[in-house]
């Protein structure tokens, strides 16, 4: 699923602005009442989420989302900001993942190609973005949770992003080349 950097500073803004799931935690800070009690992720699925990560943001000349431990971040990130609802469906829907890939590549997610995954997830993608279903569902979690986790990480903010340490001086009129990096907030 890699997707370039520009898409994924789009979705970051988009996100920062828009609605995603566990927004309500973040927001207010009080955690939902009816989580899944004693959910645990082992570390293969850690790995499992790394990988993944790794597909969506790459390490190209900036490390990608495994450098900044995407999988340890996903992991909290569900287990303290997502409900009951919620954790079933990430968990399910990464269940789901494996099996699916499996059988349509003849080999688990892990063993394969950075290639295989990666167009694995596009398809995902594009289904997702074609269906009519409101329901959130796991590609839309991962992606999110991704874009959020590295963007926020130090790599993502100061290696990605330009990074300018407050206090800094405010300029309200830069000039922008095309190309040039945003700037972290």
């Amino acid at each position: 699923m890699a997707m370039n950097r520009r898409d994924a500073i789009k979705s970051f803004a988009l996100m920062m602005g828009g609605a995603m799931v566990g927004a309500n935690v973040i927001l207010t800070g009080c955690s939902p009442e009816d989580q899944i009690v004693g959910l645990e992720f082992t570390p293969e699925q850690i790995a499992f989420l790394d990988e993944i990560g790794e597909a969506i943001i790459p390490t190209t000349d900036t490390p990608g989302a495994k450098a900044v431990g995407i999988g340890e971040f996903m992991v909290m990130m569900v287990k303290d900001t997502y409900n009951g609802d919620q954790q079933s469906t990430f968990i399910s829907g990464l269940n789901s993942l494996k099996k699916d890939f499996k059988s349509a590549n003849g080999k688990d997610f892990m063993e394969a190609t950075i290639e295989e995954r990666t167009a694995f997830l596009n398809e995902m993608n594009q289904k997702a973005m074609q269906s009519e279903d409101r329901e959130p569902r796991v590609i839309g979690m991962l992606k999110d949770l991704t874009v959020l986790g590295y963007f926020t990480s130090e790599i993502g903010a100061t290696q990605q992003l330009r990074f300018v340490e407050a206090p800094g001086r405010y300029d309200g009129c830069m000039d922008y080349q095309k190309g040039d990096r945003l700037f972290a907030l």
